[in-house]
């Protein structure tokens, strides 16, 4: 196909498979892209005649790409992001005018003691944008980005999607956080021994503490866990429960009295947080000004 050729694509047609691709459902794609069924069921049909494959074949409630569709999937994909970049060069942004709507995922330690700070800055210069958060962890992410549901995300992250581009924020220690009057500082033997507490998304029992404890012959009892971070708080408030959570979060949380925060009475690692955005937005006016944002108030205030 050459040049010419080029006139009777649809690019509206190459979205949609795009779309298909990733939520291998005529559903979800029409909600995704605010369709109906038909619509895309019809834009199916046409990309069928196009490309001369079935590309899809519906296996349940699911519909797997065919082998054809993979190929056409692994050529497409960067040529609609270098086909985005290209067009979000020439546009032009400016936040006290604008009206855009940003869709950034941030995980829960993100979400409870940074957006704040980001909130009232974006408000003051840019009082018309909207701003769609969504929960993620490093589970989460590689696939809202790579299905475009966000284009930014904060979070600690490991596998990304190929074209997804990653920065670090910050490099953070643990803090320990305590609701009790007894003076000093705890001690291994006193950290061991009381109930902890513990912030999972997926409600698990044991994280990276644990694994620094097992690691010198010592454990702990985790007596609650809960989803996010707002209310933890009032959870430990009369009682001597421990928790422990990131240094920004313990800032947040003994800000509002009746807590205090320390040093764990042992060596940990320090973590990372990442912030992962989508490559074929890189250069997008709009998205570099919000990722400057999250730059200033997620990342290393010591790195300002």
């Amino acid at each position: 196909m050459n040049r010419n050729d080029l006139r009777r694509v649809d690019l509206n047609l190459l979205i949609v498979f795009e779309t298909l691709m990733h939520e291998r459902s005529v559903t979800r794609a029409a909600e995704k892209l605010f369709l109906g069924q038909p619509a895309i069921s019809a834009a199916l049909s046409r990309l069928r005649n196009l490309f001369d494959d079935p590309l899809f074949v519906r296996t349940g409630r699911s519909m797997e790409p065919s082998a054809r569709a993979h190929e056409i999937f692994a050529l497409l994909s960067p040529a609609l992001d270098s086909i985005s970049t290209a067009v979000s060069r020439a546009a032009e942004f400016d936040p006290a005018t604008s009206n855009a709507v940003f869709r950034i995922g941030l995980s829960d330690d993100a979400e409870f003691a940074l957006l704040p700070q980001l909130l009232k800055r974006i408000r003051a210069e840019a009082p018309g944008i909207v701003l769609v958060v969504r929960r993620v962890n490093y589970l989460l992410m590689p696939t809202l980005l790579a299905s475009g549901e966000i284009s930014v995300g904060v979070s600690y992250t490991s596998e990304l999607p190929a074209n997804a581009k990653r920065k670090v924020l910050r490099r953070s220690k643990p803090k320990l956080l305590r609701a009790d009057s007894m003076p000093g500082s705890i001690s291994l033997d006193d950290f061991c021994a009381r109930p902890h507490a513990l912030v999972s998304f997926a409600g698990d029992l044991s994280g990276f503490i644990d694994e620094a404890l097992e690691e010198i012959g010592r454990k702990r009892h985790v007596v609650l866990a809960v989803p996010q971070f707002n209310g933890l708080g009032s959870l430990l408030a009369g009682t001597d429960i421990v928790a422990t959570v990131p240094d920004y979060t313990a800032d947040v949380l003994t800000a509002a009295g009746g807590l205090r925060a320390e040093d764990l009475p042992m060596e940990v690692r320090s973590f990372e947080l990442h912030m992962a955005w989508r490559g074929a937005q890189d250069n997008d006016p709009a998205e570099r000004w919000l990722r400057s944002r999250i730059q200033m108030f997620f990342g290393d205030p010591d790195s300002l």
